[in-house]
This record gives structure tokens, sequence and C-alpha cells, in this order.
């Protein structure tokens, strides 16, 4: 049976640990399905991975529609999620609604993640969820914000790590059915599992959360620049270079088509 949201706050009550990675094209999406992955989110991190941009804040809402379809038509099990891009929801409510239900329409994804937990992010939590659309949250380091936050972890001082907390505990309240916990001390990240009623999912955020997600790039070793949280667990970059080699040399040297025998 496909994954709901429903079946990962079950799994949270059960102790049953939850896996989510990243995809940004079909043949990802399907591999990482066929693959027993129980989350597949459509990230805006693939600004970086996909287009090439230093940072996620480019990427835009058609960019990351065109991308989700192509994960969806690849995924038959896993709960599929879509990250709104960087001033697609933040305006106002209504530009959200309007964003949010585009995506859900077009695409086909279950529900969509927006990061933050300001009160106007709360507020456009509240208003998806009172329509019908899955929303999933993210705290502690939010890359859309960036250029405020830098990538160093968040929640180390007490004043952060209350305000995290706090943030989580909105969202979750206004109707958020998960919360990525990126890039933050793993005794915050405890202490929020232990707190919230539905599931963490961690980032850089220690292993006691109720699952955990990465960029696939950085676990398939196809990233330059992976973070210090990361784990790769190929190095499918060497692999291509060395393939990719190959057939050049024997292209070069016309081994390659065989002529006949």
């Amino acid at each position: 049976m496909p994954v709901t949201p429903r079946q990962l706050s079950t799994w949270k009550s059960q102790g049953r640990k939850i896996t989510a990675l990243t995809a940004w094209d079909w043949s990802i999406a399907e591999i990482l399905d066929e693959a027993g992955v129980d989350v597949i989110l459509v990230g805006d991190s693939l600004a970086m991975v996909t287009l090439g941009y230093a940072n996620t804040l480019p990427v835009t809402l058609e960019q990351m529609i065109h991308h989700a379809s192509a994960v969806r038509r690849g995924v038959r099990q896993a709960l599929t999620i879509c990250d709104l891009p960087f001033m697609s929801y933040q305006e106002s409510t209504t530009q959200a609604l309007h964003n949010a239900g585009r995506v859900l329409k077009e695409t086909g994804v279950q529900g969509v993640k927006l990061e933050g937990g300001s009160p106007h992010i709360v507020e456009v939590v509240a208003r998806l969820t009172d329509i019908g659309i899955p929303v999933m949250g993210h705290v502690g380091l939010t890359p859309q914000s960036v250029h405020r936050l830098g990538w160093k972890q968040q929640g180390t001082s007490d004043a952060d790590a209350i305000t995290i907390l706090d943030q989580a505990k909105q969202l979750a309240e206004a109707g958020a059915f998960a919360v990525i916990l990126e890039h933050i001390p793993s005794t915050l990240a405890d202490q929020l599992t232990q707190t919230l009623a539905i599931p963490t999912i961690g980032i850089g955020a220690g292993n006691r959360c109720d699952g955990q997600v990465l960029v696939t790039a950085d676990v398939l070793g196809l990233s330059q620049h992976a973070p210090p949280f990361a784990k790769a667990y190929a190095d499918l970059r060497g692999t291509i270079q060395k393939a990719v080699s190959a057939y050049a040399t024997d292209v070069s040297n016309g081994d390659f088509p065989p002529g006949k025998s």
C-alpha cells in the first residue's frame, strides 16, 4: 500500500524509523521507490544538485513543478512531497494557497514542504491543512534563509533552542504532519522528538529522530561538496568518470564500436 502521512504517525508510535531521500527526476525516483524508501522529497536542493546554482534561492515554482511531475511518475509506494521554493509562499497566505494547490494539481505529489516557523508560516500551514493539503514543516537550518543564517548549525544557544522548539510545536499545532530538523544539536533534536506528537525527520540532527533524510546526490557520492553530516554510500562520481574515460579512450583508439571480425 502507498505510504500516507497518517502512516508516518503510526510508525512513530511504533518506534519504526522512517527513511527519506530526495529525488529530482523519474529514473532516480523509480530506483528509490523500488528500494523501499518511505518518503521521497522533491527538495529545492535540486537547484544546486541538478541546476548548478550556489544555493536554493534561484529555483522557481515552475521548475519545481517540472521536476516534481517527473519524480511522481516514477513512484508507486513512497509518500512524495515537494518543496515550495523561495518566495512562492512568503508573500501572503493567498499566494501560498494558490501555489501549493498548483503543485498538488499539476504534479500528483501528496503534500508540500515549507521552511520556518514564524507566525506567518504557522498561519500558512494552518490554512493549507484546513483545505486538505498535507504540509511538512522544516526548522533549524533553513536553506532559504542562507543569507541570514549561513550554513552553520542552529539552536546552539539556549535562546535559539527555545525558539526552534516553540516553532516546531506551533507547526504541529497548526496541522503539519511531520517536521524536518536540519543541522541542530542532537540533544535538541531528541527533545523535539520526545515532545512532538508528529514525526521528526532529521538531517544533521543526530540519530534520535523518528526518521532521517539526506540529499540523494550526497548518498551516492555525486556531490563535490557534501555537508559534514552526510554519508556517501557509493562513489558514483568516480565510477561515472572512469566509465566515460574508458569510453572516450575506446573511441579515440578505434576500439568502439568494434569492427567486423
